[in-house]
């Protein structure tokens, strides 16, 4: 009979353990997920007001704002949906890497290998999205 009793409790702790732990995750997965889009909210006003401080905005200025619209709504998605969106993170590489092309192109002037190596990177992450298949809730 004891051996029973003692299987009871065991099983009981395990039960309250595992509770808690997931609990521990999930107050963690809230916690992490605001911090981050507290940063993004930071990082974004930050960069506005150095443009509204420079007294005008470049398109890679622009494009950055757009980089962190983009990081919002894959922290968004991730809240609603607790899956990661892989597509946001390819179209925030896409931004990136736009943003870093024409910022190149403003400073040199000229064609160049590199240019054509971004473009080509721009080009498969494109084609990449188009080959991902779509998540369900993108299919209507």
């Amino acid at each position: 009979m004891q051996l029973q009793e003692f299987n009871w409790l065991h099983n009981k702790v395990k039960q309250l353990a595992d509770e808690v732990g997931s609990l521990l995750i999930e107050v963690f997965h809230y916690l992490a997920l605001f911090v981050i889009g507290a940063s993004i909210v930071w990082s974004a006003v930050i960069a506005y007001v150095a443009m509204i401080h420079h007294g005008h905005a470049t398109i890679g200025d622009i494009l950055l704002l757009f980089i962190y619209l983009e990081l919002g709504a894959m922290v968004g998605i991730y809240f609603k949906t607790n899956a990661m969106p892989v597509r946001c993170l390819i179209f925030i590489a896409i931004t990136a890497l736009s943003r870093f092309l024409i910022a190149d192109i403003q400073i040199h002037h000229q064609a160049d290998k590199e240019i054509l190596l971004i473009s080509a990177a721009i080009l498969l992450l494109a084609i990449a999205t188009r080959i991902m298949p779509k998540p369900p809730s993108d299919n209507g």
